[in-house]
């Protein structure tokens, strides 16, 4: 399973960003246990951030001057927020940048994490750290979709529900084009489902 992760990962091009405006950046990092049921380990932001605030996301933030590439705002970020020690992390390649609801360009790396790692919350940003089988995803058990207007069209988004966390948003287009990419899902966001819930 993790040696095909790899090669599917290692070996996509993602789409590029077809925008014409200079948004600033940012990266997530998206850490999959190495193990034979590979995780995805998400975060739970604190309620009270001014932005993602009570939101799941993947460890990650804005770029910063400093910061050679965005490869390394990703590791910073992790470190940072979930006490991930650079070091045990073996960067496979990006995913496709997004841009935010707040106008930031954000880029996911996929990340294998050894599947013992004590996360340590910081407690300023971050409510708690959880993981997911990635194997949850594959059959897209989705409660709710969300219409998201982006860039000019329209993309139809599910939000999953895992234990008490809701997964949606800009981690769940995340999630689904890593399970598509591992699994070949075929989950289509640019199609509507027979019911969606228009999001608000």
């Amino acid at each position: 399973m993790l040696d095909d992760l790899l090669r599917r990962v290692q070996s996509y091009s993602p789409r590029t960003l077809e925008t014409d405006h200079d948004f600033p950046e940012a990266a997530v990092l998206v850490p999959i246990t190495r193990s034979d049921e590979p995780e995805l380990v998400l975060t739970l932001r604190a309620s009270g951030l001014s932005t993602h605030g009570g939101e799941v996301a993947f460890p990650g933030g804005r770029r910063d001057p400093e910061d050679q590439d965005l490869v390394r705002t990703a590791l910073r970020e992790a470190e940072e927020e979930v006490g991930l020690p650079p070091g045990l992390v073996e960067v496979i390649g990006p995913l496709s940048p997004l841009v935010s609801r707040h106008g930031i360009r954000v880029t996911p790396y996929v990340g294998l994490v050894p599947d013992f790692v004590q996360y340590k919350a910081n407690d300023g940003e971050i409510d708690s750290v959880f993981s997911v089988p990635l194997a949850f995803f594959r059959d897209d058990p989705r409660q709710v979709t969300h219409r998201i207007d982006y860039l000019g069209r329209s993309w139809y988004v599910p939000s999953y529900q895992y234990g008490e966390y809701k997964i949606w948003g800009l981690t769940a287009i995340m999630v689904v084009e890593l399970v598509n990419l591992v699994y070949d899902a075929g989950i289509d966001m640019t199609r509507a489902p027979t019911h969606f819930i228009q999001l608000k």
